[in-house]
């Protein structure tokens, strides 16, 4: 499978009489884009805000962020979700980077959902801001789940991706700047020098614990609560196979966009052929008995042993009671002889002095933390919202309290903030962009 992904820089995005992409400018027609968003009859009220890096911007309550893209041969951007489920992971896409569509509650967030900050020093907690973000700002009439803590959010969260096609289109006929070309040779047809070189697997445990249908990750616009593991090509998630879900806290979430550009998968990309052997992915899942982890844990180690994997990379979306999939897989891969490193946040406490992991292993004795979920962050007032500030408090957002007896509320009367790390909307950067260090004292 061979894709390229043409990349167009974008410089500057500005509302203006024509949705078009010139020279590194990305102009919107407000007007039109609202009406293609509307016409999900779901959206009540909406509004679109374009927020910039360095701006003394917030924006809350986040619920997804999709990189804008376009098909060439008329494939859906998003199989099962903005078209037909049809093949990805061949062919070429068209991408704008430097900038997302962000998923915004108007008035109401959930536990899922974050925060950005475009500015000051809330901005390094989070990779979104350095993006332009293209925010669409909206209310809908899902009264079912309005005042529930948990939502699916699926007219908002559709309405990213709906639109983040919409935008792609704007560069479908255009020359790119730079063409990304992702191509691994079928395992069995690689050459001997290759076949040489330590072999490698990525094993990705995307959060599908949700029993009800609709809150979890779908791949291919299936929900992945219903999905065992199996043998991926990287090729499928960097081209729109898996679309992030709305039930993980928000630091710990995979959004769309960073499946889209999911760094570790272009690393290993980058080093096969050179250093190792990549083979490819073991798509997993995070299951909600105990039963169903070790199924899951069985699997995977079968299928990497089956390919010849020397190690693997293991990594989650969330901590809690995925660890429990997470370690089970890690010691799994050990007990058949694939060594084995994993990547995911910690849960240590305010304090940092807990366990990091719910569930621990001493074959898991290569792991990488990409930060604490409960670090509490305090952070002064913004000059502009998006969104609505009281969500952090109000809603049941991970990370975000109504009140509390030593630390007061959340969301102060100056629009000052105090929160958890987990409020901050993929702000653990598992995928691994993370720019977190540690430091010994």
């Amino acid at each position: 499978m061979k894709l390229e992904i043409g990349n167009f820089q974008v410089k500057d995005v500005v509302f203006g009489e024509k949705t078009m992409f010139d020279n590194g400018i990305l102009s919107i027609n407000k007007e039109e884009a609202m009406a293609f968003i509307k016409e999900d009859e779901h959206i009540i009220d909406l509004d679109i805000v374009i927020a910039k890096p360095g701006e003394s911007t917030r924006i809350v309550p986040v619920k997804e962020a999709v990189e804008p893209r376009i098909r060439l041969d008329g494939r859906p951007v998003f199989p099962g979700v903005t078209g037909d489920v049809e093949a990805v992971g061949n062919g070429r896409v068209h991408a704008l980077k430097g900038c997302s569509v962000l998923g915004v509650g108007m008035h109401y967030g959930s536990f899922g959902d974050g925060l950005i900050d475009m500015g000051g020093e809330g901005a390094k907690y989070t990779l979104f801001s350095e993006l332009i973000n293209i925010c669409i700002v909206a209310d809908t009439d899902e009264e079912f789940e309005r005042f529930e803590q948990q939502k699916k959010n699926r007219a908002i969260r559709w309405a990213s991706h709906r639109f983040a096609e919409y935008l792609g289109n704007t560069v479908k006929g255009l020359d790119p700047e730079e063409v990304e070309t992702f191509e691994l040779e079928p395992i069995t047809k690689r050459s001997e020098e290759i076949n040489k070189l330590p072999s490698v697997v990525l094993v990705m445990q995307p959060q599908s614990q949700m029993e009800e249908l609709g809150y979890n990750d779908l791949v291919y616009g299936w929900d992945m609560n219903k999905y065992v593991p199996s043998f991926m090509h990287p090729n499928e998630v960097l081209d729109g196979a898996l679309i992030s879900g709305s039930f993980m806290p928000a630091s710990s979430k995979w959004s769309t966009y960073d499946f889209q550009n999911f760094p570790t998968i272009k690393e290993l990309y980058k080093e096969h052929g050179k250093s190792i052997n990549f083979l490819g992915i073991i798509m997993s899942n995070l299951n909600v008995s105990l039963e169903q982890k070790k199924r899951s844990a069985i699997f995977v180690a079968q299928m990497a042993k089956s390919l010849g994997a020397d190690g693997a990379i293991v990594t989650e979306e969330g901590y809690g009671n995925p660890d429990a999939d997470y370690i089970l897989c890690l010691a799994a891969l050990e007990d058949v002889g694939v060594k084995t490193v994993g990547i995911s946040n910690e849960c240590t406490g305010r304090d940092g002095a807990s366990q990091p992991l719910v569930t621990l292993d001493e074959k898991a004795n290569a792991l990488v933390s990409t930060g604490n979920v409960s670090q509490l962050i305090e952070l002064p007032p913004a000059d502009k919202v998006i969104g609505e500030l009281e969500a952090l408090a109000r809603d049941g957002l991970s990370g975000g309290w109504a009140y509390d007896e030593i630390l007061g509320a959340s969301v102060r009367e100056d629009g000052s903030i105090i929160m958890e790390n987990n409020a901050m909307f993929c702000g653990d950067r598992i995928a691994g962009w993370s720019t977190k260090t540690m430091k010994e004292f």
